[in-house]
């Protein structure tokens, strides 16, 4: 019986084949940019996997690469998997103390500095002693540097074979509710994962049309590893294309003109905000209704994104508000939203244009079993599945169903055609007063969908009624010195209070709305590094406070 093919088999299998096409483009500041075939992407990766296995780690040694996205995170990983090691990738937003945790918790023997613009205050989490190496676009330090390390040593020869059951890698979880925990995938179950994706993504887009990704999403999180990362050393026909900085994304996206995209909920609201801020919601929706301007309209909004030639678009880490989505879709752009976790390899539910709807994340992937517990809660049997936390089997019991299902702690609805709506997670439910449970999540997206707000948290643990914390959108928040603009904020959000609690049951209606003072940011500690909002500390941080709003009996609320 010939050996299962796993990711290092695929990627052998492209070096060979087309050693001359493009993989990856880097941009390294000013509009430049440099391009690795195949070729040279391996020939990197085989010289840093010779220089690896050299310093005598253990077999499955884990080594730890602290990066956003570049080409250079590539071939780090691919260098790793061919030494017989196991790679743990960090937040590049993390903080001193969380890379400590993580270098300390996964046992590395060895890190990878890459690109990162808070490097400053992250240095001190690096244990003293753990051997370093700096990627090219690395901030200055004193670590050797990549092409120095590779300069005199030899490429890796041969196909090497990593065991099916061998760790490919540690995935830590963000930490929205804790201490993050070392998710433990092996190469089996990230190729199978990875493989659907693949077929996925080839499926949707067509036979002849060319696969160019743009990768910005943090390549520790599994979303994009999976998607973009392991899926086109499946494919091998991707181009990946990365972004330089936030203020060259539209140039990096103009560049790239991906035919898939991904993003998160977030974004695509922030998109949206800055298409708002050119043209009035009001007059580009009349605009859209008249027959042939509509269509050049939308055309020229999608260029102007530059997601015109987007043949699949995907949103996924957290749900996005249904009105988005058919926003989205009246602009001519296919918006499919998925649902995964780092446990499965973000490998779980996707849409297609046959079983979609807004608001619903899609039916089960191929290979991917799912059911619903007697709570509603949400259970997964999945491909691409976890072998289990890293050094944590404690938590490995409380996890599993007696019959290897996941339980995601994520509560749900599925239609007769296995379509998956999500409603919520278990334990970010809560009681009011009124002793009944409030899942925030859907009540947040409905005032998600709105332009005047970027981001919600619905809170209200044991008051008499919940209330909604609301971020203002970016493009408002410096008007709001304004009287005028001030008073026009509190109106539609007194209006929009209204319109919602309408629809909503008596023990779930919305008391009030707060105005957060400033922005929920990774910087500020108040969302993850995949920008879902950390409940547990905005809930903290206004915790005396809630008293006092409940005693002020207004609508809206500026604190």
């Amino acid at each position: 019986m010939a050996a299962p093919k796993l990711l290092l088999d695929y990627v052998f299998q492209h070096e060979a084949a087309h050693p001359d096409k493009i993989f990856l483009t880097q941009p390294t500041g000013h509009g430049m940019t440099v391009d690795y075939t195949w070729g040279q992407t391996m020939e990197q990766a085989r010289r840093m996997a010779t220089y690896l296995k050299a310093q005598g780690f253990e077999p499955g040694a884990r080594i730890a690469i602290l990066s956003k996205n570049c080409a250079h995170f590539f071939m780090a990983e691919l260098a790793i998997w061919m030494a017989g090691y196991t790679t743990v990738a960090i937040f590049p937003t993390e903080t001193a103390d969380t890379v400590k945790y993580v270098l300390e918790h996964s046992g590395a023997s060895l890190l990878f500095v890459g690109k990162l613009d808070t490097w400053a205050q992250q240095k001190s989490g690096v244990p003293t002693g753990l051997p370093c190496i700096a990627f090219p676009l690395a901030p200055s330090t004193d670590f050797p540097e990549w092409y120095a390390v590779l300069k005199n040593v030899v490429p890796l020869k041969g196909h090497v074979r990593r065991a099916p059951t061998d760790i490919a890698m540690l995935l830590y979880t963000s930490g929205s509710t804790g201490t993050p925990k070392g998710v433990m995938h092996s190469f089996e179950r990230a190729t199978a994962a990875s493989l659907g994706f693949a077929n996925y993504i080839r499926r949707e887009l067509g036979p002849d049309t060319p696969i160019r990704l743009l990768s910005y999403l943090p390549l520790a999180h599994i979303f994009e590893r999976a998607l973009i990362e392991c899926a086109s050393y499946i494919d091998g026909t991707a181009h990946i294309f990365f972004a330089e900085t936030l203020d060259t994304f539209v140039a990096d996206l103009n560049r790239a003109r991906p035919t898939c995209f991904v993003s998160v909920p977030r974004l695509w609201l922030k998109f949206q905000q800055g298409v708002f801020a050119k043209m009035p919601p009001k007059k580009l929706d009349r605009l859209l209704g008249i027959p042939i301007v509509g269509r050049l309209v939308a055309k020229k909004v999608l260029k102007g994104l530059g997601l015109d030639q987007a043949r699949l678009a995907a949103s996924g880490s957290a749900p996005i508000p249904a009105e988005l989505i058919n926003w989205y879709r009246r602009l001519g752009l296919n918006l499919m939203e998925g649902y995964g976790m780092t446990e499965d390899f973000a490998y779980s539910h996707s849409s297609t244009p046959k079983l979609t709807a807004p608001g619903c994340v899609g039916a089960p992937m191929e290979g991917v079993k799912v059911r619903l517990s007697e709570e509603g809660e949400i259970l997964i049997k999945s491909p691409g599945q976890l072998v289990g936390y890293y050094k944590r089997p404690d938590l490995d019991a409380e996890v599993f169903t007696e019959d290897g299902y996941f339980r995601t702690g994520d509560k749900g609805e599925r239609r007769s055609d296995g379509v998956l709506k999500l409603t919520g997670r278990v334990k970010e439910m809560f009681k009011t007063a009124k002793g009944k449970y409030v899942a925030p999540a859907p009540i947040e997206n409905k005032f998600n969908a709105n332009p005047l707000i970027e981001m919600t948290m619905v809170s209200g643990v044991g008051q008499v009624a919940a209330y909604a914390m609301v971020v203002l959108a970016e493009g408002i928040r410096p008007k709001v010195g304004d009287p005028a603009v001030r008073a026009r904020v509190e109106k539609e959000l007194t209006d929009l209070l209204k319109t919602i609690n309408a629809g909503l049951a008596d023990y779930e209606k919305i008391q009030m709305v707060v105005i957060a003072p400033q922005p929920w940011s990774i910087e500020n500690g108040l969302l993850t590094p995949t920008m879902k909002i950390r409940r547990n500390r905005i809930e903290s941080a206004v915790e005396a406070k809630i008293e006092a709003w409940y005693a002020q009996k207004g609508k809206v609320l500026w604190v």
